[in-house]
């Protein structure tokens, strides 16, 4: 009886993972700019190595969605904006446990069709073609009416998109002639588009800060912020076009 007893408790120990495993692992529920979608996926990879209790989970959208999809309550513990504009909308409305923290930057260009086949050499060559930006309330469109401002050129855009990701998009398929973008985002797609740059691009540089959300997992979350100014995360930034502090 005794030895039956013994088998049925190790059975139940089996089953329950002795109590590791999975009940040990923590979630972080990651709001991000789109334009950190793949690199993150990297950044992700090295942070699990570090940490591998910690199960990151991403939550890619513009900024500006981001920012509504928080203010409406939906449980996030990290947001990372890309502008700081941005961001301090959540920290008006209080619902930041710290101050954020810039850990990259990024800068506009101007992604083409590949081969450039409307021979697009300069922001002077758009005039006529179809060219697509980001909406004003999007990081990435705050940015381009600064530098079309600061440069002055006058766009004609036949379509404004929530998210940088949305506007590559429609260079890629053919959709659109040209679309201002970011650096990164031309990098990560150079198989499909070619690159144009921009003259003075960087007087419209935008920095992307990290946050812990309040009421969220803020022990993780600030663990993640800190892993982002790494030297492993820097060089993993570096490499797909970021800046870093």
């Amino acid at each position: 009886m005794k030895f039956v007893s013994a088998i049925c408790a190790l059975s139940l120990l089996i089953l329950t993972g002795c109590g590791t495993g999975e009940e040990s692992r923590r979630t972080l529920r990651v709001f991000a700019a789109a334009s950190l979608s793949d690199v993150f996926a990297e950044v992700k990879t090295a942070f699990s190595e570090s940490d591998p209790d910690v199960d990151l989970q991403f939550s890619f959208a513009g900024s500006a969605d981001l920012v509504s999809q928080i203010s409406e309550g939906a449980p996030a513990d990290v947001v990372a904006t890309a502008d700081e504009a941005t961001m301090s909308t959540l920290r008006g409305q209080e619902l930041l446990a710290d101050a954020p923290t810039v850990f990259a930057a990024n800068t506009l260009t101007l992604a083409v069709g590949k081969g450039n086949p409307k021979s697009i050499r300069t922001s002077a060559d758009l005039d006529g073609k179809a060219l697509v930006v980001c909406a004003l309330q999007v990081p990435c469109g705050a940015a381009t009416t600064k530098w079309a401002k600061t440069s002055g050129t006058v766009l004609n855009p036949v379509s404004e998109e929530n998210s940088v990701t949305d506007v590559l998009g429609k260079v890629r398929s053919g959709q659109a002639d040209a679309g201002i973008v970011y650096v990164t985002d031309v990098r990560r797609a150079e198989s499909e588009v070619d690159q144009v740059e921009l003259p003075g691009s960087d007087a419209a540089v935008n920095r992307y800060p990290a946050a812990a959300v309040k009421g969220g997992n803020q022990a993780d979350a600030a663990a993640f912020i800190d892993f982002l100014r790494s030297a492993e995360a820097r060089k993993i930034l570096t490499g797909a076009g970021f800046t870093t502090p």
